[in-house]
């Protein structure tokens, strides 16, 4: 890992995985050792709503404008900064750098686009690709660490993109835009004569004033629809580029991992470079040669003796650890076995959560010191 945050060839690393295995924490600590140990100029964007990173970073509050991390080792000559990804205001920085200032205003002011812009099902994945994008494009970084989005599925954030992209420029759409087309005619006249009951049809699901405002945000945003598309494509390349290295996180739970195995798979059919999978939150014993079997006889027999009792209470809790440790590594083995070339590293599991530089160095730390060979 710290091969790959000290190559200058490598300008962009994506975090992705389940939600819940500790994504935004890995991202953090990432950016950080890669701004301390190797001096480079890194920003961290994140998609997490909880503000996790905000607090671990000890900022008050993160936008979606770059801000400077304090107390952040700036010997090597890097620095960091972090940022949260604001969806709305994301979707209207890409309408303003790409309409008319009145069309923009017509656009801002449709409730259609209002609502799509803050709660369209896709819309926080597409706008991460975009915010991805221009960040690149700037060319002012060294090194930009994407932790997507908090998804139902890991997928969504590859996926999401091409989706709406397809909506926007989708044939039903252009239908609708039709009408803007005719010489200002009502949309209505238009459609009917056109189609008939499906139009009434169309009209009874949805209602007259949601069509009127779908038909206006798509007439407004009809010179933008190729650019959606095009953007979309642009940043896919991107992610498929040798400078980008995807780093997978999941916890040792059978729905993570089944997580990380689609994902590894749909990368390896996109050639999108995997550079490994970061286990979190694992469990390890520092006695392995003291298996469960042989912990819980020796606490039964001080129990028989009467003496003893906080060793057998002790051993007890060291065979529970050392039982799930077992069972962990039976669970990540559905990873490791499917794809034994992609390195792995095993971060142990903190005994409290990380809200603060010095926990994000730990992590860092247990990232580029610690871990499983590669099973190839």
């Amino acid at each position: 890992m710290d091969r790959i945050l000290a190559d200058p060839g490598v300008r962009i690393v994506v975090c992705c995985g389940a939600g819940g295995v500790g994504k935004t924490t890995t991202a953090a600590a990432l950016a950080l050792r890669a701004a301390e140990r190797h001096g480079r100029r890194t920003v961290v964007l994140t998609i997490d709503p909880a503000r996790r990173l905000a607090q671990s970073l000890g900022l008050t509050e993160l936008d979606n404008t770059p801000r400077p991390v304090k107390d952040v080792n700036g010997e090597a000559g890097g620095d960091l900064h972090a940022m949260m990804l604001d969806m709305k205001r994301t979707f209207d920085e890409v309408v303003l750098q790409h309409t008319e200032p009145a069309r923009a205003e017509e656009i801002f002011a449709n409730p259609f686009y209002q609502a799509m812009s803050s709660t369209f099902s896709g819309t926080q994945e597409y706008m991460a690709m975009e915010k991805l994008g221009q960040l690149r494009a700037r060319d002012e970084w060294d090194l930009i660490v994407v932790d997507t989005p908090p998804s139902r599925s890991a997928l969504d954030f590859l996926d999401a993109p091409a989706r709406l992209s397809r909506f926007l420029d989708g044939r039903m759409l252009r239908l609708l835009l039709a009408p803007a087309r005719a010489g200002g005619r009502s949309m209505f006249s238009l459609v009917t004569a056109s189609f008939g009951v499906f139009s009434r049809t169309v009209q009874k699901v949805l209602g007259a004033q949601l069509l009127t405002d779908l038909s206006g945000f798509v007439a407004a945003l009809d010179s933008m629809f190729g650019g959606f598309r095009e953007r979309a494509e642009q940043t896919y390349r991107i992610l498929q580029a040798p400078e980008t290295a995807f780093v997978l996180v999941a916890a040792p739970e059978p729905d993570a991992i089944r997580e990380a195995a689609y994902f590894a798979g749909r990368l390896r059919e996109e050639r999108m470079p995997l550079a490994g999978l970061v286990l979190n939150r694992v469990h390890r014993t520092d006695l392995p040669g003291l298996d469960a079997e042989r912990s819980l006889a020796a606490a039964a027999q001080l129990e028989r003796s009467g003496e003893h009792r906080t060793a057998a209470d002790a051993l007890r809790v060291h065979a529970a650890l050392t039982q799930q440790a077992v069972r962990e590594e039976r669970v990540s083995a559905r990873f490791t076995d499917a794809f034994p070339a992609v390195p792995t590293v095993a971060v142990r599991a903190q005994p409290a959560d990380v809200h603060d530089i010095d926990g994000l160095r730990t992590i860092g730390a247990a990232l580029t010191t610690a871990g499983l060979a590669p099973a190839g």
